[in-house]
């Protein structure tokens, strides 16, 4: 166990330091980005895959991404695995304050971490994101197959047309619900163990949601 852990950590490392994010679209997503920076904080936090303390939150400083930042997020069956640590997952209830006159939808989403799957075994990556008391939820997941063993991203982009913008003039919470499943399957669970990470030791490694940006208009709600 302690060499698939050490491989982990030694592979998340690497992608960490050959990962540079850039932009993810032209125009219109960025055209009228606001000046006044944005401010989020955590208002609450659940789930086995962030205890209190594991995750945090970031601004990037032209305002159009913040990152989610996991440091104890990781699924795992097998050897030196408890029973429950087949599936992790955390709730994040963010306060948001946006500039004023302006609302934002998110564009583009990008999922990274590292898994390593033994031959028989699989994963899902499973995540959701929505305004507080808003209907409409953005839901999507990804399926993993073993043998498997490196980092792996999960990329989910809205086009313009489809955003989902935050209502103008109003103050609603962005919730954010991400889930790791790792099932056993055929594999030999008494001598292997299957896992994935949405996590990084040195905070490199995170979830980037790519924003898009537009002045509110009047009757905009």
């Amino acid at each position: 166990m302690s060499g698939v852990l050490a491989a982990a950590g030694a592979a998340t490392a690497l992608f960490a330091t050959s990962f540079i994010p850039g932009p993810i679209a032209t125009p219109p997503y960025f055209t009228d980005v606001p000046t006044d920076k944005m401010i989020i904080t955590v208002a609450t936090v659940n789930g086995s895959g962030c205890p209190a303390g594991t995750a945090a939150v970031a601004v990037s400083e032209d305002n159009t991404a913040f990152t989610v930042t996991y440091s104890e997020y990781l699924a795992q069956v097998g050897v030196g695995a408890k029973p429950t640590d087949f599936r992790k997952n955390c709730q994040l209830n963010l306060a948001m304050k946006v500039p004023q006159g302006f609302t934002y939808a998110i564009a583009k989403v990008d999922y990274r971490g590292y898994a390593y799957l033994e031959d028989g075994a699989n994963a899902l990556q499973k995540a959701s994101y929505y305004f507080q008391g808003a209907s409409n939820t953005d839901a999507r997941q990804e399926q993993f197959v073993g043998p498997f063993d490196d980092n792996w991203q999960v990329t989910h982009t809205t086009e313009l047309p489809a955003l989902v913008w935050a209502p103008c003039g109003e103050i609603r919470n962005f919730n954010i619900n991400t889930e790791l499943r790792v099932n056993a399957g055929t594999s030999n669970t008494k001598e292997t163990t299957s896992l994935m990470t949405m996590d990084s030791t040195d905070g490199s490694v995170d979830t980037t949601y790519q924003m898009a940006w537009k002045r509110c208009e009047p009757g905009d709600d």
